[in-house]
C-alpha cells in the first residue's frame, strides 16, 4: 500500500503518521529524513541539495525531486509499500510524483487528508507559552501550568495568533491545488481530525484496512 498524507501544521499529521507505519509496516518516508539520508550517503544528489542548503538557499525541486525518485526506487519500497510525508508541496511536485511512480512501476493508492478548521488550528498552534526560568513549554489550554501568571510566562513571536494565521494561510494556499489534484483522481480520503488522537486514527485505519 502505498500512502501520502497532508494536514496543516497542529492537524496532528506527524502523530497519525507514526501510527499509520506501525500498523500498516509501510516505509515512512518524510522529505527531511530523505535529505539527511541522501547527504550522509553522499549520493551526487545528496551533495548538490546540501551545496544550496549550505548557502540558506532553497533547494530546487528538480533536485528534490531527483531524491525522492532515488528513495522509492529502493528495494524496501517494493516490499513493504510507503508513506510520504512532507512531499509533494507544489502542483508542479504532485504532477512530477504522478510520473516517478509511473517510471518506477508503482502508484498511490489513498491520500489520507486531516482536516480541521484553521480558527482551531489558530487556538492550538498559538496556545504555547514558555516559562521564562525554566524554559518549560506549557499550552494555555490543554496544558496549562499550575502556577500561571503572565510575567513568568512569555510567547515565542511566531507563536502568536497574528503569525499563525499566516503561516496557515500560506499552507492552506499551497495544499489546496495539491488536494484537488488527488481528489479528482478519487485518491482523497477527508479524515476529521477534531477529536481524540485515537479516534482520528480508527477512522484512518477504517478508510485504509478498506483499501487492502
Amino acid at each position: 500500500m502505498n500512502l501520502l498524507i497532508m494536514g496543516l501544521p497542529g492537524a496532528g499529521k506527524g502523530t497519525q503518521a507514526v501510527k499509520i507505519v506501525e500498523k500498516f509496516g509501510l516505509v515512512h518516508i518524510s522529505t527531511g529524513d530523505m535529505f539527511r539520508a541522501a547527504i550522509a550517503n553522499q549520493t551526487e544528489l545528496g551533495l548538490l541539495a546540501k551545496s544550496y542548503m549550505d548557502k540558506g538557499d532553497l533547494v530546487p525541486d528538480e533536485v528534490t525531486n531527483g531524491i525522492v525518485k532515488e528513495r522509492l526506487a529502493q528495494e524496501d519500497i517494493k516490499e513493504k509499500g510507503f508513506l510520504l510525508d512532507g512531499y509533494p508541496r507544489t502542483l508542479e511536485q504532485a504532477e512530477v510524483l504522478t510520473a516517478i511512480l509511473k517510471e518506477l512501476g508503482l502508484k498511490l493508492d489513498a491520500v489520507v487528508n486531516i482536516e480541521i478548521a484553521a480558527d482551531k488550528l489558530v487556538e492550538r498552534l498559538s496556545g504555547r507559552i514558555i516559562n521564562r526560568k525554566t524554559g518549560e513549554t506549557f499550552h494555555k489550554v490543554f496544558n496549562p501550568p499550575a502556577d500561571y501568571n503572565e510575567e513568568d510566562y512569555y510567547q515565542r513571536e511566531d507563536d502568536k495568533p497574528e503569525a499563525v494565521k499566516r503561516r496557515l494561510d500560506v499552507n492552506i494556499a499551497q495544499g489546496q491545488p495539491i488536494i484537488e489534484y488527488y481528489r479528482a483522481e478519487g485518491l482523497v480520503h477527508d479524515i476529521e481530525g477534531d477529536q481524540d488522537i485515537e479516534l482520528v486514527f480508527e477512522a484512518i485505519d477504517k478508510v485504509l484496512s478498506n483499501l487492502k
